[in-house]
């Protein structure tokens, strides 16, 4: 974004500053042509704030890579908090900027023997091993953190990730309950679970991804993509040698999955097309082998 800096004072920056902070926006661009272009000379006017854009400006440089811009704004908080911890942290990242993990890890150890109970140095360290593509010490590292803070929404997200990366479908299925358990209502991450169990196959998986499939869209039923994965799982379950009751039910839920999205991706004019055809009686057939061919030529068709 462009501003026009002549006509700023320090004081419109300093709120442009406050009100990304509040908004939890990184804005990192912005934030240092801001700084190098008013603020930077200014920084005294800030009064209680000065502490909070220098960390601001820190975290923003290292993002441009501006790394003479991030020593001086930690040169400038150590001469200030020379004993933080966080100031500790904020040192580490720099090494991390800069390549040097190995020292970089040091630092971080060096805060968690100090304060075992600060979790930010803990996912320093696996941000640290994901850099280097040591995935598996960064699933050790996460194991660990997630032993002491089990409630991390964003630790078991992060760990389900991991466990995908090395093909731990079982493991990242557990990682996404956990997640679900805090958060039971977000259609999100039933259509992933679902996604994980599909994946994992087996026709008791399939049953398992049909059902969080069905409440991801009983959630949003705006979801295509749940929508895409349930008519999926139908359609293995119909030709699978699953029960006949499960498969007949598992065909008319297909076929309402079809209806439902040719609604929703229907253009206007296919639906002015599909109004004409339900006037005179027809069927938009060609729509529907159309959507079974893309699915892989599915047979759907009522079993005897």
């Amino acid at each position: 974004m462009s501003y026009n800096i002549d006509e700023m004072g320090w004081s419109d920056v300093r709120n442009i500053f406050r009100k990304w902070r509040d908004d939890n926006e990184r804005k990192s661009e912005d934030v240092i042509q801001l700084w190098d272009a008013i603020l930077c000379d200014k920084q005294t006017k800030l009064g209680n704030e000065r502490h909070l854009v220098l960390e601001q400006v820190m975290i923003a440089a290292l993002d441009c890579n501006r790394i003479d811009t991030a020593e001086d704004c930690i040169r400038i908080l150590t001469a200030e908090f020379p004993g933080s911890l966080r100031i500790q942290k904020y040192k580490a990242m720099l090494l991390e900027a800069l390549e040097r993990y190995d020292d970089a890890l040091d630092v971080l150890e060096q805060i968690i023997k100090k304060d075992e109970t600060n979790a930010a140095p803990r996912k320093r360290k696996v941000a640290i091993y994901k850099a280097q593509g040591r995935t598996a010490d960064a699933i050790r590292e996460l194991c660990d953190y997630m032993k002491r803070f089990m409630s991390d929404q964003e630790g078991w997200h992060e760990l389900c990730s991991l466990y995908l990366a090395e093909g731990e479908y079982a493991k990242a299925a557990f990682c996404m309950e956990e997640v679900l358990l805090h958060n039971p209502h977000s259609h999100l991450i039933h259509q992933r679970l679902a996604d994980i169990r599909y994946t994992m196959g087996g026709l008791d998986n399939i049953e398992i991804a049909k059902s969080y499939y069905c409440q991801a869209v009983k959630l949003n039923n705006q979801n295509l993509r749940a929508l895409y994965g349930l008519f999926l799982c139908c359609g293995h379950i119909a030709n699978s040698k699953a029960p006949l009751n499960k498969r007949k039910e598992a065909q008319k839920l297909a076929q309402w999955t079809i209806a439902q999205i040719q609604a929703k991706t229907a253009t206007p004019a296919a639906a002015l097309s599909s109004k004409a055809d339900k006037s005179t009686g027809k069927q938009p057939k060609e729509d529907v082998a159309a959507l079974e061919q893309a699915f892989g030529g599915l047979d759907i068709a009522k079993a005897n």
